[in-house]
């Protein structure tokens, strides 16, 4: 098992790596995350963080990565392992749309039936399910409760019926949503969007490990004609991704993704229900609920099923990502949750 904290306890770097000159708000720059400086490490509680690494090892999942200011405060297990990302796909294509907005690309009222925008698999979509607009697609508002590919048999079971709610009125986590999205994506800018991804996102900020060999597009025609949208991607690189989204879209003085639109994708357009809020394709706070903890500010989180994290705290200036690789079969400890390991981590944070 890879560890990678930065010599907590002694303070000391890795040999043969100078310490660099400590300044706040920090960006990795290159293909190399930058690792925290002795002065960063002295305000984090040693014990804390190795209670919080302890806890993790019980878990059993596969790497954590923590930043905070930019840096690498540490990094524990597999963390330069692709690992299929399950559901923080949907935060990759939300960065990927506020783009296309911001270049006049998608508008965020056109209906489903302005973009002929349907479904082969029957029954398909009802006049009323088409006046569904890409802005309840986001935000998982659209009353189209059409089965999906990829979706779990809970989201199966749960589904409401069709027609039973108008467009923009009712939240649920639905894959048809996201899923047609994607296709949304694809056909109003006339590309792909894993390419899109590569070159607005992942090439800009030196993602490590990002290859278009580890993303797919994953078809069920037997439940809608709308592929979901597959990426494997490091620990290292969604940490990375978390970080242009802690710095508003701006990295190395580009802004890649609007700052408008982070501070829209953050935004609580819904009560997800149990003290959490869903913003567009991000899980947002609900009055600073996030996660089990409670926070001044607003924090918010990508997550994918298995225990896949990406979470967002601008009040401590803080990235957390995990990851589970399930293909891998880690011996997940079921007693065991990642609420409770990002507990420990803001205990051992700076005030």
């Amino acid at each position: 098992m890879i560890d990678r904290t930065i010599c907590l306890l002694t303070l000391l770097l890795p040999a043969g790596c100078a310490a660099p000159p400590h300044r706040s708000h920090r960006k990795p720059t290159g293909d190399l995350l930058t690792p925290a400086s002795p002065e960063q490490l002295a305000q984090w509680s040693g014990t804390g963080l190795q209670a919080a690494r302890s806890y993790w090892e019980r878990m059993g999942s596969t790497a954590v990565v923590i930043l905070h200011r930019g840096a690498v405060v540490a990094e524990w297990g597999a963390a330069s392992r692709p690992v299929q990302s399950h559901s923080l796909r949907k935060s990759f294509l939300g960065a990927l749309f506020g783009i296309a907005v911001e270049h006049g690309e998608i508008e965020l009222d056109d209906t489903l039936e302005a973009l002929a925008i349907n479904d082969a698999v029957p029954p398909s979509l009802s006049h009323a399910e088409q006046q569904a607009t890409v802005q309840h697609l986001l935000q998982s508002r659209s009353g189209v409760y059409h089965p999906a590919a990829w979706e779990t048999p809970s989201m199966a079971a749960d589904r409401p019926e069709r027609g039973s709610h108008p467009p923009g009125t009712h939240w649920f986590y639905n894959n048809w949503d996201f899923n047609a999205l994607g296709t949304v994506f694809n056909q109003e800018t006339g590309g792909d969007l894993f390419r899109a991804f590569r070159d607005h996102i992942a090439q800009p900020i030196g993602m490590e490990h990002f290859d278009l060999g580890h993303t797919a597009y994953a078809y069920d025609d037997e439940l809608s004609e709308h592929p979901a949208y597959s990426f494997e991607l490091s620990t290292r690189d969604r940490a990375r991704f978390g970080l242009l989204y802690l710095r508003n879209g701006d990295w190395d003085d580009a802004q890649l993704i609007p700052q408008w639109w982070i501070e829209q994708s953050r935004r609580a357009w819904s009560d997800a229900g149990a003290g959490v809020g869903y913003g567009y394709l991000w899980w947002v706070a609900i009055d600073g609920w996030h996660l089990g903890s409670r926070f001044a500010g607003a924090p918010y989180s990508a997550r994918g099923w298995g225990g896949q994290y990406i979470v967002v705290v601008p009040e401590y200036d803080l990235v957390v990502a995990h990851t589970a690789d399930l293909r891998a079969q880690d011996d997940i400890n079921e007693t065991t949750t990642f609420q409770d390991l990002f507990a420990l981590i803001l205990e051992a944070a700076p005030d």
